[in-house]
């Protein structure tokens, strides 16, 4: 049986990758200036567009992949005869993997032959979209489905989020901190450097101030927790600030050796809640 990858959009990866290999993206749906749109990786708005009317003042909110969305995909391409796996956003910020499981639940009663996959990755932006990558490059090289769902599983803990944020005001929206600690942190140029934990949850490590460094911080984890490092391709995305991407690729290139740096915009899904000015850097280590 053929395999399919399904993921959301929360993966944040480049489009081009995604054509090429055929995966199916499931759209997280983003209401902004009263008019809900769907998170497809830049096609309904472009990421510059998006983050400009948040720079006006526009507080955008967000959807989870409702059941529906989930099982007529999934539906259909059990039909066609594929075995999927649809790998996640973490469960700790979205519904969308329980939305999957409830889709495969309705799908297996109907179907007792179909085939389908939920890995909930405790993953988010480009790591869930390098796990993804991963996946792909294995289904691309002939590897079997159980190999694919056996590496996942094996190494999604491993995948290091490490990231800053320019304005702590789209934090507080969220409930990632407190109105107080944005007024002051705003106030000193507090930068928070954050990741995501073993549960895929986003907790906060440490603070520096200013940007650069941030940005600093940010290598200076990579250097600290990355393995194999020149054969790990490794990923930075951004909410429109490439001036800052290109400050933390020199750095790291100066720093460590590394076989590829993949660049890529944060999308809406996520956006929405990070804000512009967001930098984050993606890799695999022993551990988080």
């Amino acid at each position: 049986m053929k395999t399919i990858l399904f993921t959301d959009s929360c993966c944040d990866l480049p489009i081009s990758f995604v054509k090429e290999n055929n995966i199916q993206v499931m759209p997280i749906i983003v209401n902004i200036n009263g008019e809900d749109i769907p998170d497809d990786l830049g096609r309904s708005i472009s990421h510059k567009d998006f983050y400009s009317l948040i720079r006006n003042g526009k507080l955008p909110t967000t959807s989870q992949v409702n059941v529906d969305t989930f099982e007529r995909n999934f539906r259909k391409y059990v039909r066609e005869g594929y075995s999927i796996i649809y790998i996640g956003f973490s469960s700790a910020l979205s519904g969308c993997v329980n939305s999957a499981r409830l889709a495969k639940e309705l799908i297996d009663e109907e179907i007792k032959d179909a085939d389908i996959t939920i890995v909930d990755t405790k993953s988010a932006s480009m790591g869930l979209g390098l796990l993804v990558y991963y996946a792909a490059n294995m289904l691309r090289d002939g590897k079997s489905k159980e190999d694919i769902i056996n590496w996942l599983e094996e190494n999604k803990l491993k995948v290091n989020h490490w990231f800053t944020v320019d304005d702590l005001n789209h934090l507080k929206r969220g409930g990632r901190v407190s109105s107080t600690v944005a007024i002051v942190g705003t106030m000193l140029s507090i930068k928070p450097i954050m990741h995501v934990d073993n549960e895929g949850r986003l907790i906060p490590i440490s603070k520096v101030k200013g940007r650069k460094k941030s940005i600093k911080a940010l290598c200076d984890k990579l250097k600290e927790k990355i393995v194999d490092s020149e054969n790990q391709t490794i990923f930075i995305s951004h909410g429109d600030c490439i001036e800052e991407v290109e400050s933390l690729k020199e750095l790291i290139l100066s720093e460590i050796k590394v076989k590829e740096i993949i660049i890529n915009n944060i999308g809406p899904a996520v956006g929405s809640h990070s804000g512009p000015g967001t930098l984050a850097l993606f890799f695999i280590g022993n551990s988080r």
